[in-house]
């Protein structure tokens, strides 16, 4: 039995990319796609955009087992309100939230439905963040200097990034900075700045051009820097991630907010 899927934010550019993906998977159905824009607009046979402020009458109809979501964070906030309440399990790839609005989604989706949020899907993103964990576990102690460097297209909304915030966050257990050591994160640098500490994460965002997606994070001591860098060629590597999500959730029982890297732990034992 193929999965059922809907899409918001269908006519951007993760939602298409995520809409080919689905008509080019044998075991998922696109039964919805929801955008603000180009409503009526046919994006497979039978299936045409619908406005987002249709979507609980939409889901109701087309009874999707997943909604997936990349919108802007206002918007998924209502959007996965309005999907728990009615029992259709989540792919949020959307970034962006406030605090407050993450809670919000949070205490909709708890003892609704399950659902599976990330700032990147992609497989590789989820190894960068494992990896530039163990080398700030092994160089902690000397110090290194550690700075995140990311380049996006000039279309992108928000910076940081989903993925440096979450790398920053990574980061700041092992060299103090952030909420949890007291330390500070540093988004650029202008003027007389003074010398760096060794509690800063410096977090610098780089928007140009078509550029789909670059994350570097930066690791400098005396004599010697190690840089450990991961690039996106095309969102196509978001998208299988985001495939691979909606197999996964599909098969959830069990309500809550799981993680990709929940995920890829099940699926390497097995």
């Amino acid at each position: 039995m193929r999965i059922k899927v809907a899409v918001a934010g269908a006519r951007g550019r993760m939602g298409g990319q995520v809409v080919r993906s689905i008509l080019e998977n044998a075991n998922m159905e696109l039964v919805a796609g929801f955008d603000p824009a180009g409503v009526g607009e046919e994006i497979a046979p039978g299936i045409k955009i619908t406005s987002s402020d249709e979507l609980e009458k939409a889901l109701k109809v087309a009874k999707p087992d997943v909604l997936v979501d990349f919108t802007n964070a206002a918007a998924a906030v209502e959007n996965v309100k309005v999907a728990s309440r009615n029992n259709v399990k989540l792919v949020v790839g959307t970034t962006g939230f406030s605090a407050q609005q993450f809670k919000d989604m949070k205490d909709a989706i708890q003892n609704n439905v399950a659902a599976i949020i990330s700032p990147n899907f992609s497989i590789g993103v989820n190894v960068f963040w494992k990896l530039i964990a163990e080398a700030a576990r092994h160089l902690q102690a000397y110090p290194y200097h550690m700075e995140i460097i990311e380049m996006h297209h000039s279309h992108k909304k928000d910076a940081p990034s989903g993925t440096a915030v979450k790398a920053s966050e990574i980061l700041s257990n092992y060299v103090g900075a952030g909420v949890k050591g007291g330390g500070a994160f540093v988004y650029g640098r202008q003027g007389i700045t003074g010398e760096r500490t060794d509690e800063e994460i410096g977090i610098h965002a780089v928007r140009a051009g078509d550029i789909v997606g670059d994350h570097t994070v930066l690791y400098a001591g005396k004599g010697e820097r190690l840089e450990i860098t991961h690039r996106a060629h095309s969102r196509e590597a978001f998208a299988q991630g985001a495939i691979k999500a909606i197999e996964w959730i599909s098969s959830k029982e069990k309500s809550g907010i799981y993680s990709m890297d929940e995920m890829m732990r099940e699926l390497e034992q097995g």
